[in-house]
């Protein structure tokens, strides 16, 4: 059987994609608006997807779709349901970021602990040139070693985190939806880090899980960084705790809707000690060829009788 496989949105992959093991078509698009998706994957037997939303309304147009090979971790884009119903096998990317996210979270780290951004712009602006002293403290700089770090979900990244914590002689708090050992409850963690990681995804239960009165219960000097997904922490409530002192920082990689392009509450420059970055943390050159190669291996393993990474509803 030959097989005819579509990307629908290759733009967001900066890596080699090898050719798969088999007789095949390939065709891919740099990108997919919503009302494309039909016809690109009509005779697709194989759809490959960062993404581009795949949903019930789309899927029951797609009768000869059987593999849809998600170039990322998350799935929360395919509709489990409904290829869990109708025998379309799902399969995701893991353990791919274990480098590049972790020091994406460290370099958003120093840089909110050493006020690395306030200090730059400050010294742009000419504020240096006016100071009375060979140096000026206008913004706090704390430590790292001896300070504690919050990790809230303890899956492969959240241990990575948790090794370079340690190396850096931080203590560390952890809180997984798992039995782990050590575990501590969420709210102990936001009361006593000085640092906060999130590393889950993105569900009902996890939605606006930090809101205001999360943020009321941390340190005023301390920082929380979000990697995972947006619409974990409650936009509004972040703005609000950034503007009135209540935490000292934050360091955002990820935004509710993406791209924001009518705008995002977190956008307004006026917002101090915000530092938003746009989804890139997962992005090193290595990550991303550790993951083209893993797409393909997915694809080559379903074809060959035994499908790996499969996500279920």
């Amino acid at each position: 059987m030959s097989h005819k496989i579509v990307f629908l949105d290759r733009e967001t992959l900066d890596a080699n994609v090898r050719k798969p093991n088999f007789p095949h078509d390939y065709v891919e698009h740099a990108q997919t608006a919503p009302d494309q998706i039909v016809e690109r994957l009509k005779g697709a037997t194989i759809c490959i997807t960062n993404k581009v939303p795949l949903r019930e309304a789309t899927l029951k147009q797609l009768p000869d779709l059987k593999l849809i090979a998600v170039a990322a971790t998350g799935t929360d884009v395919i509709d489990k349901a409904y290829t869990s119903a109708n025998g379309i096998v799902v399969s995701n990317i893991r353990n791919y970021a274990f480098n590049t996210l972790p020091e994406h979270v460290f370099a958003l780290l120093f840089a909110l602990r050493r006020n690395l951004v306030n200090y730059y712009n400050s010294v742009r602006q000419g504020r240096w040139g006016y100071a009375n002293q060979f140096c000026y403290f206008d913004y706090p700089i704390y430590d790292i070693a001896g300070s504690t770090l919050g990790i809230v979900g303890y899956g492969a990244l959240g241990k990575e985190i948790e090794k370079r914590a340690v190396a850096l002689g931080m203590k560390v708090l952890i809180n997984d939806v798992m039995d782990v050992p050590n575990k501590v409850d969420i709210p102990t963690i936001l009361r006593e880090a000085d640092v906060v990681t999130l590393n889950l995804p993105l569900t009902p239960e996890t939605k606006n899980m930090i809101g205001a009165k999360e943020f009321a219960s941390m340190k005023k000097t301390a920082c929380i960084i979000n990697t995972a997904r947006g619409g974990i922490i409650d936009e509004q409530a972040l703005a609000d705790a950034l503007r009135n002192g209540v935490i000292a920082g934050a360091g955002m990689d990820v935004l509710t809707v993406e791209p924001p392009k009518n705008g995002n509450i977190l956008l307004d420059p006026t917002i101090p000690n915000l530092i938003i970055t746009p989804h890139v943390a997962w992005a090193s050159k290595e990550a991303m060829q550790v993951l083209a190669d893993q797409l393909v291996d997915n694809i080559d393993a379903y074809v060959a009788g035994s499908p790996r990474n499969v996500v279920t509803g």
